[in-house]
């Protein structure tokens, strides 16, 4: 769960997106975060995520604005320290690729994963919400 009065920023992994931009069963979870866009800090790997199955699922034009609504925030790229900090980080708690990213840009910005994605469930500064039921 999120800690109780968070005030840093917010880096929201691509599974909360998807949900937010699905208006699924678990959206609520992440508005907050998303909507909060002065501490909002986006991976780039989130961004191309998004962009890719939005783009599959709904077409261009949608993929296009979901992106452009993601860019509201502080996007952050992959240089060579972050990847050098999310191998260590995949490598200590397991994580896949993107998630490393994910988590490390959130350790370098101070910030709190928001996510729906079990591979974060239990890590430190990760607010994690089970993937809710359909609507």
């Amino acid at each position: 769960m999120a800690p109780r009065k968070h005030t840093g920023p917010n880096v929201v992994d691509s599974s909360a997106w998807l949900e937010y931009f699905a208006d699924g069963a678990g959206a609520e979870h992440f508005a907050g975060a998303i909507e909060a866009v002065d501490r909002l800090v986006v991976p780039a790997i989130c961004v191309l995520e998004v962009f890719k199955v939005v783009l599959r699922q709904r077409g261009e034009g949608d993929a296009l604005q979901a992106v452009a609504l993601m860019q509201q925030g502080t996007v952050v790229d992959l240089d060579a320290s972050l990847a050098l900090s999310a191998a260590k980080a995949g490598i200590d708690h397991k994580l896949p690729l993107a998630d490393s990213v994910v988590y490390a840009t959130a350790q370098r910005v101070g910030g709190v994963v928001w996510t729906q994605d079990e591979d974060f469930d239990g890590l430190p500064d990760v607010a994690y919400f089970r993937k809710a039921a359909a609507k």
